[in-house]
């Protein structure tokens, strides 16, 4: 298995992680607990890890090699979607020391 990770700087990481354990929640096993400030959401490719800490929402996802752009664009696109009006970016770093994928709010709006 390999890992991913991004940090994300937010003012509200627990709210964050918790919109998107909801949102993820629909389509795939997904928890969050408020009083740990951790959750986890479940893929058929692999897994992602939602953590609360001081000023930032930890992610980190684990898969095969070849699942990981795509596990890495699905948690940051759809966080990146709902922090909007924070202009949240999600940078991620491989534990192989290769940069992963970005996800931020640059592209044009779409109809």
């Amino acid at each position: 298995m390999s890992v991913s990770q991004a940090r994300v700087t937010t003012d509200r990481p627990s709210r964050y992680g918790k919109q998107l354990a909801a949102h993820m929640g629909r389509k795939i096993q997904a928890d969050w607990s408020e009083e740990s400030g951790r959750g986890e959401l479940v893929f058929s490719a692999g897994t992602a890890t939602l953590t609360a800490e001081e000023g930032a929402l930890l992610l980190v996802v684990e898969g095969a090699e070849e699942s990981l752009p795509q596990l890495e664009d699905v948690v940051g696109r759809h966080l990146v979607r709902f922090g909007t009006r924070d202009e949240l970016v999600v940078e991620w770093q491989r534990e192989s020391g290769v940069p992963g994928t970005v996800q931020r709010n640059d592209a044009p709006e779409e109809e």
